[in-house]
């Protein structure tokens, strides 16, 4: 069940969310760190998460999951861990590796977030830092 919210309808145990006139939503965002050190991919994954949430007016009570990507240069720390620490302790998480293709833009972190907003909603992508570059077709995104 979806709990109240700034974006979220009420409903009931016994209807599903979609039936409340909420649709499921699913939104890219990435980030770069500037080292492969624990603190730095936590802080950017942080930064992240946070511009996403806010930028969509999102609560944690909306999130249904959430899969971040690193590309094979940032291994020190789980980019989850971010996430837990901001209060997305209810929220299914996983961490998986970026595809390692030539020339690709180094030390990245990507997520993608599904969660259910109202069905006229507009998901908010979020890129940030160096990121920016891999999706210059959305410039609201930045």
């Amino acid at each position: 069940m979806i709990e109240k919210s700034s974006t979220a309808a009420e409903s009931s145990d016994d209807q599903p969310a979609w039936s409340s006139g909420l649709r499921l939503f699913a939104l890219r965002g990435a980030t770069t760190a500037v080292a492969n050190t624990e603190d730095e991919i936590l802080a950017v994954t942080e930064e992240l998460v946070v511009e996403v949430l806010k930028r969509n007016d999102l609560t944690p009570n909306a999130l249904v999951s959430c899969i971040f990507t690193c590309t094979d240069d940032l291994n020190d720390q789980f980019p989850a861990v971010a996430a837990r620490r901001i209060g997305l302790n209810s929220v299914p998480l996983l961490c998986a590796r970026e595809i390692d293709v030539p020339g690709a833009l180094p030390r990245a972190i990507r997520l993608m977030l599904h969660y259910y907003a109202p069905a006229d909603h507009v998901p908010s992508h979020v890129y940030l830092r160096d990121a920016v570059t891999l999706r210059t077709d959305l410039t609201a995104a930045q």
